[in-house]
């Protein structure tokens, strides 16, 4: 299935220049949306996953969907505040300035081997930190899906050491 065609590019948004790629037009179609999201199962399953974490919020759209067909757990990963036990949290560096997120103490054990889901890996600086708060906690980082790779930006080489599935590469 190309899933391109499910993408709508919107212009301009969210500032003059960028060319959007707006994923709610292939979640809203069934039969794209299951086939993305079974791409990924596929992949996990080679990958022996034991837990999926995905950052918010899309992380969750496209992480929490493979987790339920593996029959394994999520865990969200949350910018600082919003997740209400006991967190460790990493800071990363943005366009301009930073920002942190947060990972709950407990959720993952040591040796778990994880997939890290999300919409679009573009510099790769939130998917960085997602790999930081994995590894703290003693997860294995088996491999790391998106549905979309903007190549142009070069996130990718951030991430050089870990096994990387996309669906689509503007």
């Amino acid at each position: 299935m190309d899933l391109k065609q499910y993408v709508t590019i919107v212009e301009d948004w969210p500032k003059p220049g960028i060319k959007f790629k707006d994923i709610t037009t292939l979640m809203d179609n069934g039969d794209a949306y299951r086939y993305a999201t079974d791409q990924i199962v596929e992949y996990a399953r080679e990958k022996h996953i034991d837990l999926v974490v995905g950052p918010e919020a899309r992380g969750f759209i496209i992480g929490c969907p493979v987790a339920y067909s593996l029959g394994v757990g999520f865990a969200p990963v949350r910018k600082e505040g919003k997740l209400p036990r006991e967190t460790i949290k990493v800071q990363y560096g943005l366009e301009y300035g930073k920002d942190i997120l947060t990972i709950h103490k407990d959720a993952i054990k040591p040796g778990q081997r994880v997939l890290i889901t999300d919409d679009l890996l573009a510099t790769g600086g939130t998917i960085e930190a997602t790999i930081k708060l994995v590894e703290e906690l003693g997860g294995v980082v088996a491999g790391i899906a998106f549905l979309i790779e903007l190549s142009y930006l070069d996130g990718r080489s951030k991430l050089d050491d870990y096994d990387i599935m996309t669906l689509m590469q503007y």
